[in-house]
């Protein structure tokens, strides 16, 4: 198939996913929510989360040095820069366990070493600063410290033990070259690359700057207010850098590594939030799993209460900040501290759709490896906190 049929039939899948009738489905649960989800998931992910990463996905490949990416995140890099930086991007990123998806590709196909790759894998959703701040002023101190700390320790022995566990293929994946080749960009100045990405990204985060609670008016309401201004700043900027600093070849060239990010990730991540709605359904309604089952499940401080909610977390799929309300639900309805850290820690950073692409990434051996390493130290961490608690 030409790619520009291609292009048009995922366009076409797009266009039915943001428009689907689901008011007209005669039942409801668990198909009406699988539908449901898929266009929510269009509407408000697509177009402003993955299209955004995309393209600095795509930029990465093609602009970015690859010798700087092998010299700052590779096999022989400074181990405490490189886990320190990835370990804190969730900060400045605040996005998805999905949206966060062509970014790691980006630079793991571009030279970057599995270990830090993985810890900037887990961070980019997992260290939200609003979400955090959330977490502690809805569900308590206690917990949004638990969080934060937790979500930073995790990146760094997340990356560290899957660049242990793989050591022997990550030397050979160093020696064999397994990257993406194209130095495209090199003769443009440092300065102007690096304003070039702050703009991407700038628009990836205000684009998508969650909403503040009711009655906030603090510096993040302010920003929520003004972030359509902000985000519009942004891509005046990018489309003048555009036009003044690439040339036509280089256009094409970060195009078409968008593009093959897209075709890779998309279809898989639709099926994977098709699969999640019709188990676990949306936020605040139920699939085929209900949530009395879950809310059941979870109280107390078990091993098997806080492992459930590591499993729950990691197969559902919330978007940025959802979680907080779930949980507040979840809490009055019975459920213990040290599960709700350990629906926290595993949540926002794994969702079966997520675990599909990154499959599709870095195999199927090392996903297992990587899901099982959050979900055991999520319920660990569970265990530790709701102890704590008691």
């Amino acid at each position: 198939m030409k790619e520009k049929n291609k292009l048009l039939l995922m366009i076409i899948a797009f266009l039915g996913c943001f428009y689907l009738p689901v008011e007209l489905v005669p039942f409801r649960n668990p198909v009406f929510e699988s539908l449901a989800l898929v266009r929510w998931y269009a509407r408000e992910h697509v177009l402003f989360c993955l299209i955004p990463a995309f393209f600095i996905a795509g930029a990465i490949s093609v602009f970015v040095n690859q010798a700087a990416v092998i010299k700052y995140f590779g096999a022989k890099a400074n181990k405490f820069l490189a886990y320190s930086v990835a370990s804190v991007s969730g900060t400045i990123l605040a996005v998805c366990s999905c949206t966060v998806l062509p970014l790691f590709s980006g630079i793991y196909k571009r030279g970057a070493g599995l270990g830090p790759a993985t810890a900037f894998l887990y961070s980019g959703p997992a260290i939200n600063v609003l979400a955090i701040i959330m977490t502690a002023r809805i569900l308590g101190w206690q917990l949004g410290l638990a969080r934060a700390i937790g979500a930073i320790v995790f990146s760094v022995v997340v990356g560290l033990l899957m660049h242990l566990i793989f050591i022997k293929e990550e030397r050979n994946r160093q020696v064999n070259g397994d990257f993406q080749q194209g130095e495209a960009g090199e003769a443009r100045p440092l300065w102007k690359n690096a304003i070039y990405f702050i703009s991407m990204v700038g628009i990836l985060v205000f684009a998508n700057w969650g909403k503040p609670q009711d009655g906030d008016t603090g510096f993040w309401a302010i920003i929520f207010n003004l972030k359509g201004a902000i985000t519009i700043v942004f891509i005046v900027s990018l489309i003048s850098m555009l036009v003044a600093w690439f040339k036509k070849q280089e256009l094409k060239d970060w195009t078409a590594a968008s593009w093959g990010f897209a075709k890779q990730i998309m279809p898989l991540l639709l099926a994977g939030v098709v699969v999640a709605g019709l188990l676990l359904g949306r936020p605040g309604h139920e699939g085929l799993i209900p949530s009395w089952i879950i809310a059941k499940a979870v109280g107390g401080n078990s091993f098997l209460a806080n492992f459930f909610a590591s499993i729950v977390g990691a197969f559902m799929y919330f978007a940025t900040l959802t979680e907080v309300p779930i949980l507040q639900g979840l809490i009055g309805s019975g459920m213990g501290k040290g599960p709700a850290l350990a629906l926290l820690l595993a949540g926002p950073a794994l969702s079966l759709p997520s675990m599909l692409v990154l499959r599709g990434v870095i195999g199927t051996k090392k996903t297992v490896v990587y899901v099982s390493i959050v979900v055991i130290m999520a319920t660990i961490s569970g265990i530790i906190f709701g102890t704590i608690m008691e």
